[in-house]
């Protein structure tokens, strides 16, 4: 277990390191909007979040979702573990079903009020770009991570097809909201199978009915399936506004102030 949690970390971190220099280099030469705040106090926030992030989940689960499946494997649990297969279709399987339960997570995300206080920080960034893919609160990433836990528990996937599906779950994240101006041709062709840029970006408008849109992170076909697919926004790409209602300020550029906004929140509700 300890050489798998080792594989996954490094491969995580070198993905996650090469996604995001290439995501910066494409949509710095081939920008879709036009940024509305500078970078670098921004990306101070971003990266900071997932640096935060980092630490709590290593200190509070230091067991991952690829240890939960190695634990598994070991009991017989899950639903993989019942039901002989070939290794590579279960692999295959296992990596649709994990991407369509992150799906409904997201959704949840959304219609949940005391969730919803706490994803709140992810779209409160007023420009999209590949950073915006991984800003979020360390409660949410924390409650992600013991989803991804449960799901592990119950469909018994082998440890590989977790740690295949955590690394492209990971790249998608960056690659689908990087501020980066597809042809339409090749935009129109991806979508069909992943989520791009212009069809994550929807999910990011200040409209209410755009924002609860475009739940997916990696296969597009969720959203097309359960009736939450908008091609394009109604203000086009350009023209619409990033982030929530009332939120149109530096404020949720400082990282401070979005590791307190979720207190904030549930203190004001008591």
């Amino acid at each position: 277990m300890e050489a798998i949690a080792n594989l996954d970390t490094g491969a995580r971190m070198t993905t996650f390191v090469s996604v995001l220099v290439l995501m910066v280099l494409l949509e710095s030469l081939f920008p879709r909007k036009q940024r509305v705040q500078p970078r670098q106090h921004r990306w101070f926030t971003n990266l900071g979040l997932v640096f935060i992030d980092s630490v709590i989940v290593r200190l509070v689960l230091p067991v991952a979702a690829i240890g939960v499946a190695e634990f598994a494997g070991n009991k017989g649990w899950g639903l993989f573990n019942l039901l002989p297969g070939p290794a590579w279709l279960e692999i295959i399987i296992a990596i649709v079903l994990l991407d369509m339960l992150i799906y409904w997570q997201h959704v949840a995300s959304h219609l949940i009020p005391v969730l919803w206080r706490v994803h709140q920080v992810h779209h409160l960034d007023r420009d999209i770009d590949t950073t915006t893919g991984i800003r979020f609160h360390p409660i949410e990433i924390l409650l992600s991570m013991l989803f991804k836990m449960v799901c592990v528990l119950v469909l018994g996937p082998a440890a590989v097809a977790v740690f295949l599906f955590e690394v492209i779950l990971n790249a998608s994240a960056m690659f689908n909201h990087a501020n980066l101006l597809l042809p339409k041709s090749v935009d129109r062709a991806l979508r069909y199978i992943v989520v791009t840029p212009d069809m994550h970006r929807v999910h990011h408008s200040i409209k209410a009915s755009e924002t609860n849109s475009n739940y997916g992170f990696s296969l597009s076909v969720w959203d097309r399936l359960f009736g939450s697919y908008i091609a394009q926004p109604e203000a086009g790409h350009e023209a619409m506004v990033i982030g929530l209602p009332g939120h149109q300020t530096n404020q949720p550029s400082s990282l401070l102030w979005c590791l307190m906004r979720p207190v904030k929140l549930f203190m004001r509700r008591r």
